[in-house]
């Protein structure tokens, strides 16, 4: 299908600002013009005042694609290769993708106070879980984590009462995923920000914590909404497979 002038317009103005092209945006643009444009402004306003720095806002887009709760391989893809275009280095974009598994330990974090809950609720002894050996235990882990990652949140309280082994390793990896030196801390927690608040996990208490940590660590308000303005954008990622399978299946093709 070949494309209007308008069309022809509006792509350039994408690659512009994005530096790349693809058939799941040609499809957007050759099935609903209108849409494409209004989304191109909305993109726009989101990252264009540059209130995080270009190649932070791509790690924000790298992290939500690449989260569990989201997995969307052609984002990951386009934005890996705008961070690089932008000057990002394969350690800096490790870095990004491992900070992604901290999202798995809120199926634990919400689990663990529930059973809590049932224990007390049903009579369920908690002998084996207390002795003045585990507790010491406790206090060091807990201590130990403080130490490490710079604070506390009640979040951790069931799980460090419930299993206090896998909870040290789960310190322990944490740590290593948040330590790395490539990334400012700063940045770091704004990134770990987006994907708790993305579209696909919405979880509030980590978001709490990770902007209050941001915003200790000098983050402006400003910084945290253009984050969260950003990961809104993924919402997108349904109307471009979807339109690309659309435009497959109704034998359509570019010819530009």
């Amino acid at each position: 299908m070949t494309l209007t002038a308008a069309q022809k317009a509006l792509k350039q103005r994408f690659v512009d600002a994005r530096g790349q092209w693809t058939e799941e945006w040609e499809s957007i643009l050759t099935l609903n013009a209108e849409y494409f444009e209004a989304y191109l402004r909305l993109q726009d306003t989101a990252q264009s005042r540059q209130r995080l720095p270009p190649k932070v806002q791509e790690y924000i887009y790298i992290a939500v694609a690449a989260c569990s709760t989201h997995i969307h391989a052609p984002a990951i893809r386009a934005h890996i290769q705008s961070a690089i275009s932008l000057g990002a280095t394969a350690e800096e974009i490790t870095e990004v993708l491992g900070l992604t598994y901290l999202v798995g330990i809120h199926t634990v974090t919400l689990g663990a106070p529930l059973l809590l809950e049932l224990i007390d609720e049903l009579g369920i002894s908690k002998e084996t879980l207390q002795s003045p050996k585990l507790d010491q235990k406790r206090l060091q882990i807990k201590e130990d984590f403080i130490r490490r990652r710079g604070f506390w949140t009640d979040t951790w309280n069931p799980l460090l009462e419930l299993d206090p082994i896998f909870f040290e390793s789960y310190a322990d990896f944490s740590a290593l995923a948040t330590r790395g030196t490539t990334l400012d801390p700063k940045y770091r927690e704004i990134i770990i920000c987006a994907f708790d608040a993305a579209t696909t996990h919405l979880y509030g208490r980590g978001t709490r914590i990770h902007m209050r940590n941001a915003l200790n660590l000098g983050a402006t308000v400003e910084e945290l909404m253009e984050m969260l303005e950003i990961t809104s954008l993924m919402g997108i990622d349904g109307v471009t497979t979807g339109l690309g399978l659309l435009r497959e299946s109704t034998g359509s093709a570019s010819h530009n």
